[in-house]
């Protein structure tokens, strides 16, 4: 046989959905496990969005739409951002198949062979493999737990070279959970304006923020970084959807017209379902968001706790999202469970097969010797998990 993509073929499977896969086969083999592994709400989706897809298929909504999106649900994502105070046309909104293929088609649209993307680790791992994937160049910028995880405009500027097209910017971020202030990400954005490149703004999680913090927007700073940003977000993690699958991007007319074209050629637009549910969830009712932030803010209070209290471990303080990142670096030359934990990985997966507590390591995050906790998750599988853990270290 002739040989496959070589570009395909250096893909690396997804570290968050390996775990999980793991995880849910443990558990169909009959074991207790406790998953912490994916970032998904564990909330159903609000009664009123799941009645607008059902009225949607009586209603024979069922056919093909544009490729960017049905207008009704364009304009609503633009009302809901002029809301917000950033102003965009529907038709500079291209809607896709969840934010992660948002992201996919934006980097799709600006990325040449070798053209340098800018990636601040700790980092979802799919930003690394998206930038691969589109013939980009990954140049990572690490920031440690001492700086919050954060990167700083010094360092930023420090990386950018000729070749350098983009910053990808996850904030509230995943896998940390921390934030950039409003001066924190200025510095950014203005280094950003100085060296004119492109900027991709993950706000996914841009409800889920904690301690009184009020969050800031790229969009935020005017017209001329609108101009330069490709926003991301969607419906995911606000409104519980995640397996409804509706992101979108928010970028200049040149920008939405090419990922449009994009999409036409590849997927199209998302489930004609999905996406008058979506509608739905960005104009109707919006208590839930509050209520679900609410309740993530006492898990993430108590796991915080629960975590520093154990000897061996440690994490700080996150302001977002629904992730705590631990720190084992301790616990790294130790046998538990029967095996030497040399590393991250060595650590979940004893974690998983002696304790059945599904964590994700962050090697693959750019983060080696933490792991990452996902308090997407009841509080009694929390503290299921935590007394496990302590238990598993103990030992």
């Amino acid at each position: 046989m002739k040989p496959v993509s070589k570009k395909a073929e250096a893909v690396r499977a997804s570290t968050t959905l390996a775990v999980d896969s793991m995880a849910k086969q443990m558990k169909a083999d009959g074991y207790d496990v406790v998953g912490f592994g994916t970032g998904e709400p564990d909330f159903e989706t609000p009664e009123n969005i799941q009645l607008a897809a059902i009225d949607a298929i009586k209603a024979g909504k069922t056919k093909y739409t544009p490729a960017a999106g049905i207008v009704q649900l364009r304009k609503a994502i633009a009302e809901k951002l002029k809301r917000e105070g950033y102003d965009y046309d529907y038709t500079q909104i291209v809607v896709a198949s969840g934010a992660k293929h948002s992201l996919f088609i934006a980097l799709s649209a600006i990325t040449n062979p070798g053209d340098e993307i800018i990636l601040p680790a700790p980092y979802w791992v799919s930003y690394y493999e998206m930038i691969k994937m589109t013939d980009g160049e990954p140049v990572v910028i690490s920031a440690d737990e001492e700086q919050n995880f954060k990167i700083t405009a010094a360092q930023l500027e420090a990386a950018i070279t000729d070749k350098t097209k983009a910053l990808v910017l996850n904030n509230p971020s995943n896998p940390t959970g921390m934030i950039y202030n409003r001066d924190e990400l200025k510095e950014l954005v203005d280094v950003c304006v100085k060296h004119d490149l492109y900027i991709i703004a993950d706000e996914i999680y841009y409800k889920l923020v904690y301690d009184g913090i009020e969050f800031t927007s790229v969009a935020s700073f005017g017209e001329d970084i609108r101009e330069r940003t490709l926003l991301i977000n969607g419906v995911s993690k606000s409104y519980a959807m995640t397996g409804w699958r509706v992101g979108y991007c928010a970028a200049n007319k040149q920008l939405a017209k090419i990922m449009s074209n994009y999409l036409s050629h590849s997927t199209g637009a998302p489930s004609t379902i999905s996406q008058w549910a979506a509608v739905e969830a960005l104009n109707g009712p919006q208590e839930t968001i509050e209520s679900m932030r609410l309740e993530f803010l006492k898990r993430r209070d108590y796991i915080v706790k629960r975590i520093n209290a154990i000897p061996g471990v440690s994490c700080i303080n996150p302001n977002g999202a629904f992730y705590v990142m631990m720190n084992i670096e301790q616990l790294i030359g130790r046998t538990l469970g029967g095996k030497l934990i040399e590393n991250d990985d060595d650590f979940a997966v004893a974690l998983l097969e002696k304790a059945l507590v599904a964590v994700v390591p962050c090697s693959g995050f750019g983060a080696e010797n933490f792991v990452r906790w996902s308090y997407a998750a009841s509080m009694e599988n929390i503290e299921k998990g935590l007394d496990r853990l302590e238990k598993f270290i103990n030992e």
